[in-house]
C-alpha cells in the first residue's frame, strides 16, 4: 500500500514536470529583426541603432527568447532566407514567431520590396518564407516606407501583421519605427497593468506617438499605420469588426514580475495558464454582441475568478 503511495505521487511529480517543461517549450518566441539599406548616413544609423535596440530588448526579456538581428552587411535577402529557414527548423507549433522590418521599402504600383544589400526581397517572399515556420502564432511588423503595399501579399490566419504605412503609396521614411521600440521599453505602453506588452498595445503607443509627432513638427502626417489580424480583407486602424483579437492576446515582451515568472521554471506553468486566460477573457469580449448576456457572464466571471486564483499563486 505504501509502495503504491509512492508510486502514485512519484507519477504525478513527474507529470508536473513533463507539464511544466511543456509550458516551456509551448512559451518559446522567436524573434527575427531585420534592418535594410539606408541610403544616407543618417538613415543608416538610425535604422541600425533601432534594431540593435530591439535586440538587446529582446535578448533581455524571458529565457525562451530566440533572437536573430541582421544589420549592416549581414542584411541580405540570402542571409534572411538563412536565418527564416533555420527558424522552420527549430519553432515548434506553439511557439510564437515576431518578424521586425525596419528600412525603405518601395511599392510599384503591384509588388512590395524592402530595400537590402544586394537584391531586394518581396514581400510575397517574406510571406513564403513565414508560410514554413510551424508556429501557429506570429506576428509580422513592417515599419518601413510603402509597408501598407506588403499586407496583401502578407495577410494569413493566424499572422498579425502590422504596417507603418495605410498603402504602399505613402513612401516616404517613416518614424513609426522609432515609437514601436519605444513601446517595448516604455512601461506606460502597458496600459492593462499586465506586467507585459501585447501587439496591441504596441500599435497604440507608437501610433499615438507618432500622431504627436506630426503634430509637433506641425507637419501634415505622411504615414497612418494600420494593421490585420484576421488575415483577409482592408487593413485597419483600431480595433473593432472582428479585427484586433490577435494582436490584443499576442505577448511581444513580457516585465516586470511578468518576466520574473517567465525565467522561474518553478512559475511559467502559472504565466502560460494566466496568458492563457486572458486570451480566454480577451476573446470572450470580443464575442459579447453575439453571446447570450447570462452565458457571456457566467463564463467570464469564471474564468476572472481561475485567474485570480493564477495571478495569487504567481505573487507567492
Amino acid at each position: 500500500m505504501k509502495r503504491a503511495l509512492i508510486r502514485a505521487r512519484l507519477r504525478i511529480v513527474i507529470f508536473a514536470t513533463v507539464f511544466a517543461f511543456t509550458i516551456h517549450a509551448r512559451a518559446a518566441v522567436y524573434y527575427v529583426v531585420v534592418a535594410g539599406l539606408g541610403g544616407e548616413p543618417d538613415y543608416e544609423q538610425r535604422f541600425t541603432a533601432a534594431a540593435k535596440d530591439l535586440d538587446r530588448v529582446f535578448k533581455g526579456g524571458d529565457s525562451t527568447a530566440h533572437v536573430s538581428t541582421l544589420t549592416g552587411a549581414q542584411a541580405t535577402t540570402a542571409q534572411l532566407k538563412d536565418t527564416l529557414a533555420a527558424v522552420a527548423r527549430d519553432a515548434k507549433a506553439d511557439d510564437a514567431f515576431v518578424l521586425v522590418l525596419i528600412g525603405h521599402g518601395s511599392f510599384d504600383g503591384a509588388e512590395y520590396k524592402l530595400n537590402l544589400v544586394g537584391p531586394d526581397v518581396t514581400a510575397g517572399e517574406i510571406a513564403a518564407m513565414c508560410d514554413r515556420i510551424p508556429a501557429r502564432r506570429q506576428l509580422v511588423v513592417d515599419t518601413t516606407s510603402a509597408s501598407g503595399g506588403a499586407i496583401p501579399a502578407l495577410e494569413r490566419q493566424g499572422r498579425a501583421v502590422v504596417a507603418a504605412t495605410k498603402s504602399g503609396t505613402e513612401k516616404n521614411a517613416t518614424v513609426f519605427a522609432r515609437y514601436w521600440v519605444e513601446a517595448l521599453q516604455d512601461p506606460a505602453a502597458d496600459t492593462d497593468k499586465s506586467d507585459s506588452i501585447s501587439a496591441m498595445e504596441a500599435f497604440s503607443y507608437a501610433t499615438t506617438k507618432t500622431a504627436a509627432f506630426y503634430d509637433s513638427q506641425k507637419r501634415l502626417a505622411t504615414e497612418h499605420a494600420v494593421f490585420d489580424d484576421v488575415g483577409h480583407g482592408d487593413p485597419v486602424r483600431a480595433a473593432g469588426n472582428g479585427q484586433g483579437a490577435l494582436m490584443l492576446s499576442f505577448t511581444v515582451l513580457r516585465l516586470g514580475t511578468s518576466q520574473q515568472a517567465a525565467n522561474d521554471p518553478a512559475k511559467r506553468a502559472l504565466l502560460a495558464k494566466k496568458e492563457e486566460l486572458e486570451q480566454k477573457i480577451d476573446t470572450l469580449k470580443y464575442q459579447k454582441a453575439a453571446m447570450d448576456p447570462a452565458d457571456y457572464k457566467t463564463q467570464l466571471t469564471a474564468a476572472l475568478l481561475e485567474l485570480a486564483k493564477v495571478q495569487e499563486g504567481l505573487d507567492k
